[in-house]
């Protein structure tokens, strides 16, 4: 999947709306989801870009990624 222009060097996004991040790394990400959650501008990036830095900030992981332990 191609990442979205702001998030080119990103690993992880956050979509605000549901507390779910996603891994745009991912074979498993659907690209109609990403692109929705970049026209609604309710997305979130981490620094550090890290799963464990999402959790942090009370993110859990998409389910439908294929890793998702949650």
């Amino acid at each position: 999947m191609e990442r979205p222009t702001r998030y080119e060097h990103h690993r992880f996004v956050g979509d605000k709306r549901t507390q779910v991040v996603y891994d745009l790394d991912a074979s498993d990400v659907d690209p109609d989801i990403i692109d929705e959650l970049m026209a609604s501008e309710r997305y979130l990036g981490f620094g550090p870009d890290t799963m464990p830095e999402a959790r942090n900030r009370g993110y859990r992981l998409w389910k439908g990624h294929a890793t998702a332990d949650e």
